[in-house]
């Protein structure tokens, strides 16, 4: 064999030796970490607390059950409350390994599994485990791909278990068909206080499946729908559940699409609901037109104490008509109102000085940029430099 052909098959049979190499020194890995933990468990399996299963000897064997190699991290957490493995690349059977283990648990309280390609298996495995375990309040289950028939399982073992108080599910390509299993749990009386669903696929049609629901919820009081794809009717809809619902004191909608007919659908929600405390639209595609229909909101509303508009383009005009409502409602309870990033003119920044006269409590973040027929503000330097009765002013940030 000579010329490529000889140099290919060189090429491939060091491949192959590589390959082989690897695998031996992953088969050595494994009987090392095995031999040291088992050890380890055998030791330690006369020292637990009363009525205490000896975990490390169950994981050890449910880890051997399904070839998977043990987080050394689980074999020494003896009391801890709260289990760390964010990317360690479980993977579905890692996640029945652990389930095991998880089952009979007696002290964790905080489950991390972020970013481990979990996948719908895995998330099965996880519901297998809140099924059964009374003690896990809060999970975290965000980036594993768990998709619809993932999310069905785990509604289902929330519908049953009412310790779990905290999920986090985002960035899990949750879309639409989804959004029926979410709607299902919402509908029920479970434990659960705060759910995210930040960072998915959620729509137009997951809004109109949600909203209902959420207008129906008695558990929630905090809510991410954060980088969804909210919008059009989905958007008018969520706000319609939003002006319904009585328990919900923390929504975060920022960069969806909710736009002027979803800002007017929210401002109508806050005349009516007496509950919401923090709001935040950041990035919605909110022009004046929008700001001036959430205006009317905030004109009576008096629950609200945190309002992220920022990042729209409600311009001058639009910060104006928000500014002038809040001033009108003498109840308002605004804490802080961030319109940063939005375009001012002088008009703004008097009004925003007698806003803070009536309501002095209340912090208006506008780290914006102005029009260039606006003057910058002076800075210490130009003041210190600037000779007597030049009439330079400093024009302090709010």
């Amino acid at each position: 064999m000579n010329g490529p052909c000889k140099e290919s098959a060189k090429n491939e049979n060091q491949k192959g030796e590589a390959a082989a190499t690897a695998r031996q020194a992953e088969a050595l890995e494994a009987e090392n970490f095995w031999t040291e933990e088992s050890h380890f468990a055998l030791e330690t399996e006369g020292t637990q607390g009363l009525g205490e299963p000896v975990l490390p000897t169950l994981y050890l064997e449910s880890c051997q059950a399904h070839s998977v190699v043990p987080a050394s991290c689980l074999l020494r957490q003896g009391s801890a409350s709260e289990l760390n493995l964010r990317h360690r690349g479980l993977g579905p059977q890692g996640a029945w390994a652990l389930a095991s283990t998880l089952t009979s648990n007696l002290y964790i309280k905080r489950l991390d599994l972020r970013d481990n390609g979990l996948c719908g298996a895995g998330a099965e495995a996880l519901a297998h485990v809140l099924c059964k375990n009374s003690i896990i309040s809060d999970v975290d289950l965000s980036e594993n791909q768990i998709g619809a028939a993932g999310l069905q399982a785990l509604c289902a073992a929330l519908a049953l278990n009412p310790a779990v108080q905290k999920m986090r599910l985002g960035g899990n390509r949750l879309e639409e068909k989804a959004t029926q299993h979410l709607a299902a749990l919402l509908l029920l009386p479970t434990g659960l206080k705060s759910l995210d669903l930040s960072y998915n696929q959620l729509n137009d049609l997951a809004g109109e499946i949600l909203g209902p629901a959420l207008a129906e919820n008695t558990g929630l009081t905090e809510l991410n729908l954060s980088w969804n794809h909210l919008r059009g009717l989905g958007a008018i809809a969520f706000a319609k559940g939003l002006e319904a619902n009585i328990f919900l004191k923390v929504l975060d909608i920022s960069h969806n699409g909710f736009g002027d007919s979803g800002a007017s659908a929210i401002g109508e929600a806050l005349k009516a609901n007496n509950v919401l405390e923090e709001l935040n639209m950041r990035n919605n595609r909110i022009s004046v037109t929008g700001a001036l229909s959430l205006g009317l909101g905030l004109q009576v509303n008096q629950t609200l104490r945190i309002l992220t508009i920022s990042k729209n383009p409600i311009q001058s005009e639009g910060y104006v008509s928000l500014l002038k409502s809040i001033r009108n409602n003498r109840s308002s309870a605004l804490e802080l109102l961030d319109l940063s990033d939005v375009q001012v003119n002088r008009e703004c920044d008097d009004l925003a000085s007698s806003v803070n006269v009536i309501l002095p409590g209340l912090c208006i973040k506008n780290n914006t940029f102005r029009r260039k027929d606006y003057p910058p503000a002076s800075t210490p330097s130009q003041l210190a430099s600037a000779p007597s009765g030049s009439g330079l002013i400093s024009s302090m940030p709010l």
